[in-house]
């Protein structure tokens, strides 16, 4: 009995290697918020993924396979979908995701299960620190932080500022803290900084307290829909301070929930727009592809990230010659000047993306890249 067992084992080990030989695709992961409160970023991010994924179908020879999961915007979630790609769909690398707190749950267990994990627009430190198998696309927050305080202090010209900041958001937090800290190093004074909690809908107490500061900059490091309407009931109160935020604002649909009290909004971005002068030629094949997908939707930002991640791993499949996810971390770690749509990226000691910060402005009701700035740190 004990032979037969053996002979059964042996036939069922050689079958399963037969068919891993036989699976002549690369399997990438891609967990984002196409769901809850992050979700118009997570789908846009998605369709730059998408749009990768058309443009560059295969590496090595092999199809590229992806397996989409939605993390619901939930830190729980999130780390449920990278077990799922990890344990059942037996992916070789992962692309997620929109938001830092999703990032940090889901990125313990790729770290883990030691598969490289390349984050879209996930900008708290945290995300990567301490962590062999975790890199990112985007710059991090005290980066661009400091470039909404230099930009705020230098180039505007303002003295005084405010902070209003979602303390369950870890990207409020953080981002918040860094504007806060450059802000005052280079000489000017924080008069307020007030809470609020993620969902809520109702701001007007905290500005109510903040206009009585006369600050010259309200400083909030929101997501774009609840940061809309803090700025139109901000303006309905009378504010009249200049209203500045953080990458997670660059949303096409901020115009439509904000309305005329957006006009004037300024937030940094990462360094792609369809309204920037002196498009890169990759940026302006980006452009033009991306229009010809999806004719009804421009792309942003987040498209552009989606399709930076995606070619970046691509790019550390090529240079490591295999999909073995040890290979393609130690690719990833030896990223420098990598073209892509947001600008060359190289990734630093940190596993973090450097390359510049983007100043946008809300013209006319349109988004208008007006700016790039190097942050003094």
């Amino acid at each position: 009995m004990k032979r037969i067992i053996a002979l059964c084992a042996a036939m069922l080990f050689a079958l399963a290697g037969t068919a891993m030989g036989a699976d002549n695709t690369f399997r990438l992961g891609v967990y984002l918020p196409l769901t809850g409160q992050n979700a118009f970023g997570g789908q846009l991010e998605l369709e730059g993924v998408q749009l990768a994924n058309q443009k560059a179908p295969t590496i090595l020879g092999k199809k590229v396979e992806l397996f989409v999961v939605d993390n619901k915007s939930d830190k729980v979630e999130a780390a449920n979908a990278v077990t799922r790609l990890v344990d059942k769909e037996k992916v070789r690398a992962i692309i997620g995701t929109y938001g830092s707190s999703l990032a940090m749950a889901g990125g313990e267990v790729a770290e883990r299960a030691g598969i490289p994990q390349v984050g879209t627009s996930c900008t708290n430190p945290l995300v990567t620190q301490g962590k062999k198998f975790i890199f990112r696309v985007c710059f991090i927050d005290p980066y661009q932080g400091a470039g909404a305080a230099t930009y705020a202090y230098k180039n505007l010209g303002l003295r005084k500022a405010a902070l209003l900041v979602d303390v369950a958001s870890d990207y409020s937090v953080g981002l918040a803290s860094f504007f806060k800290k450059s802000f005052v190093k280079l000489g000017g004074e924080v008069v307020s900084t007030l809470n609020y909690q993620s969902g809520d809908q109702d701001f007007t107490a905290q500005l109510t307290d903040i206009i009585s500061k006369k600050p010259d900059v309200l400083f909030i490091p929101s997501y774009f829909a609840e940061g809309a309407i803090i700025m139109k009931q901000a303006r309905e109160l009378g504010a009249t301070f200049q209203i500045m935020g953080g990458d997670a604002m660059d949303n096409p649909e901020i115009t439509a929930i904000g309305g005329k009290a957006v006009e004037g909004f300024v937030h940094t971005t990462f360094p792609y727009d369809p309204s920037m002068k002196n498009m890169s030629p990759m940026a302006q094949q980006f452009t033009a592809e991306w229009k010809k997908a999806y004719p009804k939707q421009d792309p942003n930002v987040n498209s552009a990230l989606g399709y930076d991640a995606y070619m970046l791993i691509l790019d550390a499949v090529k240079r490591a010659g295999s999909d073995d996810p040890a290979a393609i971390t130690k690719a990833l770690a030896a990223t420098k000047n990598f073209p892509g749509v947001t600008g060359n990226t190289t990734i630093n000691g940190t596993h973090d993306a450097e390359k510049p910060v983007g100043i946008v402005m809300i013209k006319n009701g349109k988004k208008t890249y007006i700016d790039s700035i190097t942050p003094e740190l």
